[in-house]
């Protein structure tokens, strides 16, 4: 593997400039979330009263613009700030593949895989499982990132082209990871529904086996508004016949709401007492699996509780 060279990094072709905001564009597929509330507030106080003190990275763009891969919040920030110009690192030459593996790995090492939207962390495992770049590329990149965020780098020979070993990176169960890729795959209005809540992991599992087309003719007729608000629940039950019609050619347009709005109609289960884990608990413990995994965790944790303090 070829080992990170700063000075390389800083020869004229990547050498850092002054960059005026308005001639900076986010990246063309930049699915992850600005910060917002009050991480956003200090990182403006910060600027202003620092300036932006680790450069972005960007690419040229044929607009004659430049197209941010790294620094979306720096950016944001700093026109919020009120600054004209920010200092970045202007990359030449990269492949999309090269321009994706800046974007997700500064990413990750900024916010951590588990502060991650689960639409994203679905894009970062299916990148990891396609293997769309060289490993001795993605380590020098990712050495890079390091040292711009002033962070030591211990990046480790590792081949990522199976489902076992992006599960042993991430500390995911296989099964996990499966269902991940899977997410990956769903149109964006369904993935915004999962990273929502309103449609389970599972669910969207059975509806990424649909054709972008279907996936979008469900969205469509389960939006109650323009804005995408749901109009019928999508269970997991429901979402495999869904799948099930579609892939015999048989459904019509007018069985989309048939199917999710006769499962709507059944008997709710009755009322029962409920428990609320704080937001940092969850988090902690919990944020990466789904609610029957959850669940059963629970019920175990406390039968080994009960049992150790009272013996039952």
């Amino acid at each position: 593997m070829t080992g990170f060279n700063f000075g390389m990094m800083m020869s004229q072709e990547n050498q850092i400039k002054q960059i005026p905001v308005d001639m900076l564009v986010p990246y063309h597929n930049h699915q992850f979330t600005l910060y917002e509330g009050e991480r956003m507030d200090d990182m403006i106080e910060s600027i202003r009263q620092n300036g932006v003190l680790t450069p972005i990275v960007v690419r040229p763009t044929k607009e004659n613009t430049y197209e941010i891969l790294i620094g979306h919040n720096r950016w944001n920030c700093a026109k919020l700030a009120g600054l004209e110009t920010i200092p970045g690192i202007i990359k030449e030459n990269l492949s999309d593949e090269e321009a994706e593996v800046y974007v997700i790995e500064s990413n990750l090492i900024q916010r951590g895989f588990n502060d991650l939207k689960i639409s994203e962390r679905a894009k970062v495992l299916a990148l990891r499982y396609e293997d769309m770049f060289s490993q001795g590329k993605r380590n020098d990149i990712i050495n890079e990132l390091m040292a711009l965020e002033n962070s030591s780098s211990d990046t480790k020979e590792e081949s990522h082209n199976s489902r076992e070993q992006v599960a042993k990176e991430y500390g995911l169960s296989r099964n996990t990871v499966a269902r991940l890729l899977r997410i990956d795959k769903l149109c964006e209005e369904l993935k915004r529904w999962v990273d929502d809540g309103l449609i389970s992991i599972r669910a969207g599992v059975e509806l990424s086996y649909l054709s972008k087309e279907n996936q979008e003719k469900v969205f469509k007729m389960s939006s109650a508004d323009t804005d995408g608000n749901m109009r019928f629940s999508i269970s997991e039950s429901q979402a495999k016949e869904l799948r099930t019609l579609y892939n015999n050619d048989s459904i019509q347009t007018t069985e989309i709401p048939k199917v999710l709005g006769e499962n709507s109609e059944k008997k709710k289960n009755p009322p029962g007492k409920s428990v609320k884990l704080s937001k940092e608990v969850y988090k902690k413990y919990f944020d990466s699996l789904e609610k029957d995994e959850v669940s059963e965790i629970v019920e175990k944790a406390l039968e080994m509780y009960f049992k150790q303090m009272y013996g039952i």
